[in-house]
């Protein structure tokens, strides 16, 4: 087992790409999940282990934000919860490289844990607002469902588009995936912050506001509907391409 630094070089050679990546996942998540991933590696920890101790890391968060009055205090809890667990949530990923542990049954568990925590986040922020929001009108409650439905489709409709595309490009060859491949953007990778988890996670740093929290909820929520709207149309757009090609 190598020393600790050796463990953060070669774990920086195996990085994903950084295409379709926000700022925050590629200066902020990354760079955390790599050390989380030195740390894991160094204690023996499988890749799905960390996935697990991710899970439970957002899950407990979670459910404090539904079962706990909101408070300054809550709100520091919870975010520094929900930025950890998704620091651990990249860090599987690489140690899964590094170790060459990595297979079908690691990302399934991934994509369960990201679908579970997608579903409830926003259920708990309905139950907050249900139970310790004081709000102008019942209204609000619909707010969370609209926002839970817009993460959950944007979710389902990457992870096909993702798949369609690998099933195309395997069929149609290495000349299409090389024609495919299009260089990072900062620009977009720029656009992209407001649709990332861990830039959504700040928002709950608002919780001993309830009105200021209420408020940042409602212009994310507003704004991954859009991206939602401009990923639908991009995504479908491509796969209609890939049935052209």
């Amino acid at each position: 087992m190598g020393s600790t630094g050796t463990v953060l070089r070669e774990l920086r050679g195996a990085q994903k790409s950084a295409k379709g990546v926000s700022l925050y996942s590629r200066y902020v998540n990354r760079p955390a999940g790599r050390v989380l991933a030195a740390g894991a590696y160094r204690a023996g920890l499988t890749p799905n282990q960390v996935t697990l101790i991710s899970a439970l890391f957002t899950y407990v968060a979670l459910a404090s934000v539904a079962l706990v009055e909101p408070s300054w205090t809550l709100a520091v809890l919870v975010y520094a919860a929900l930025a950890v667990g998704f620091a651990l949530d990249s860090a599987d990923g690489q140690l899964a490289r590094l170790t060459g542990r990595g297979g079908p049954d690691g990302e399934w568990l991934d994509h369960v844990v990201d679908c579970g925590k997608l579903l409830l986040v926003h259920s708990a922020v309905l139950i907050s607002f249900y139970r310790f929001g004081e709000l102008p009108s019942e209204a609000w409650l619909l707010l969370p469902l609209g926002f839970q439905l817009a993460a959950v489709v944007t979710f389902c409709a990457g992870l096909l588009r993702e798949h369609l595309g690998k099933a195309a490009a395997s069929a149609q060859g290495p000349s299409w995936a090389a024609a495919s491949a299009a260089p990072v953007s900062r620009v977009r990778a720029v656009a992209l912050l407001p649709a990332d988890y861990g830039v959504f996670c700040l928002v709950f740093l608002l919780l001993g506001a309830p009105g200021a929290f209420r408020a940042g909820y409602a212009v994310l929520a507003v704004v991954h509907t859009l991206f939602l709207a401009a990923f639908l149309a991009k995504w479908f757009r491509e796969l209609k391409a890939l049935r052209a090609g």
